[in-house]
């Protein structure tokens, strides 16, 4: 009888009628029945699992705290595929939230019941415009990828316009008539795209494109007035669907289907920048969850990520690689390899990056946050990845830090000029016919960098001349990194050490000086 009541749970379909049939047993958190009487009061332009898997989770925390009160139209942009399969689970998906805190394994299953409706842009535009009259509805988000934010030639009155811009100034000129332009009738709009001061550039376009579409000046006026684009910021990953022996063996535990189930790491930040009262007032929904940041400022969480996280990355992906490793969360199993990127982290970079605006404290602890998500084993993060256009991210990210840290001792980073060391190694390649080819370990692998012929040019030397020349290349980096104390010869015994012993053993019998914190 117990087999039977599996099997036939194992074959329900995820639905607001399915709701009540959820064993108990099975641990997820299920939504209760009021939350579908609430009203619509955000548009969402993109249905991707980062939306999904972030804002939407934020919004559907705070709806069963009682805070927010509100749920989501989302607006499906694009042609590709259909809104079927969110049709046929009344727009519910289960979110898997996985990963490590404080050093523990951690997860939970949540039933999101955050979006009310999922809409076509080209089959359902005037439901979309429809949405404009509705008093509650106060707050825009968008995910359109990066290239969702320019500016092209686009008509506002076809239906739909063809850009993310065009689809959010028709909307917005509908919202003004629909309230004949009246006070407090504009919208919150705050895009998650990975673009630098993303609100800013957003408005601007927007206003371009209503220069260009001729829309009358009261609009123009009250566009500007009346409405608030704000910069936010997004870090969290989330792979999105399962695999699928996961998946079968997550469905079997839960009890009942869900084709639109995913998983998103446990850390979770949104981080938007506004000093306005009413819109911090609006965004009700932060009070959930200390993960959503509203400041009127949030470039020092911009400097956290880019520092801390990519940073990291960046100073460890050539001596994981050259060890041998191919995960993220495989390099971090060996104690060795995790004492390397912990000393990084807190004992070079937290220190290099501290000032007045970021404490030490601060960046420690977001280092230590930082690691337990380098550390999540339930996500595969490959190096190969984070290798591509390694020159770039390193000149980006990383060259800052070492000029900081140098800035603030006369001592070598040993940490950074082993990671630099494992950089130059790595970036050591010979062209074939189609690709430029490095080897580790008698292994090959192919290096995805607009730069590789450059190092390949430079290590026809032998490797201390190769070294010398790369690093006195002002022209390269934007200084002169021989000049730096000790740092040549640092990185010339690394390197040599690395060829000598191959990465993982070197790294096994390494001493570090510095205290970890």
């Amino acid at each position: 009888m117990e087999s039977w009541s599996k099997n036939r749970i194992g074959k329900m379909q995820l639905s607001k009628g399915t709701l009540r049939n959820i064993p108990a047993a099975s641990g997820v958190v299920i939504p209760g029945e009021d939350v579908f009487s609430l009203p619509e009061k955000v548009l969402q332009f993109g249905t991707g699992v980062l939306l999904r898997g972030l804002p939407d989770y934020f919004i559907d925390k705070a709806n069963r705290q009682g805070i927010f009160n509100g749920r989501i139209v989302v607006v499906k942009s694009t042609a590709m595929g259909t809104t079927d399969e969110f049709e046929k689970q009344d727009n519910l998906y289960t979110l898997c939230v996985r990963g490590v805190d404080a050093g523990n394994k951690v997860e939970q299953f949540i039933i999101n019941s955050s979006i009310s409706r999922v809409l076509s842009a080209s089959g359902e535009w005037s439901s979309i415009l429809k949405c404009a009259r509705n008093p509650e509805m106060k707050i825009i988000i968008s995910n359109t990828t990066e290239i969702g934010i320019a500016l092209t030639k686009d008509d506002v009155h076809a239906s739909p316009p063809h850009s993310f811009p065009g689809k959010l100034l028709s909307f917005l000129f509908a919202r003004y008539n629909a309230f004949g332009g009246a006070e407090g009738t504009g919208m919150i709009i705050i895009p998650t795209e990975l673009v630098v001061h993303n609100g800013a550039k957003l408005r601007s376009v927007v206003l371009e494109l209503a220069a260009m579409n001729d829309l009358n000046e009261d609009f123009i006026d009250w566009l500007k007035s009346a409405n608030y684009f704000c910069s936010s910021l997004v870090d969290r990953i989330v792979p999105g669907k399962l695999r699928h022996d996961d998946k079968m063996a997550t469905e079997q535990t839960l009890g009942y289907k869900d084709a639109l189930m995913i998983m998103a790491e446990n850390f979770g930040l949104w981080a938007i920048e506004t000093d306005n009262r009413k819109v911090r007032e609006a965004l009700s929904f932060a009070r959930a969850d200390e993960g959503v940041v509203i400041q009127p400022d949030i470039e020092i969480f911009r400097e956290l990520k880019l520092r801390l996280l990519n940073g990291t990355h960046s100073f460890s992906c050539g001596l994981a690689l050259l060890s041998g490793y191919q995960t993220v969360k495989e390099a971090m199993a060996d104690a060795h390899f995790l004492v390397f990127v912990k000393g990084l982290a807190q004992s070079e970079i937290a220190v290099a990056m501290s000032d007045d605006n970021i404490s030490y404290a601060d960046a420690c602890d977001f280092a230590g946050k930082t690691i337990d998500r380098f550390r999540n084993p339930f996500i595969d993060h490959p190096w190969v990845n984070i290798a591509v256009q390694y020159t770039e991210k390193m000149k980006q990210r990383n060259i800052p830090l070492l000029l900081k840290y140098y800035q603030k001792y006369s001592h070598v980073p040993e940490f950074m000029a082993l990671g630099f060391a494992a950089f130059l190694l790595f970036m050591k390649s010979h062209k074939n016919a189609q690709n430029f080819i490095g080897t580790a370990d008698g292994i090959q692998y192919v290096v995805h960098d607009d730069h590789a012929q450059y190092f390949a040019d430079r290590w026809t030397n032998d490797a201390s001349d190769a070294v010398d020349q790369i690093l006195r290349d002002e022209q390269f980096w934007g200084t002169d990194l021989s000049l730096l104390n000790g740092f040549a010869d640092a990185v010339k015994r690394n390197v040599f050490l690395l060829i000598q012993h191959g990465a993982k053993s070197m790294i096994q019998q390494m001493e570090f000086t510095k205290t970890i914190v």
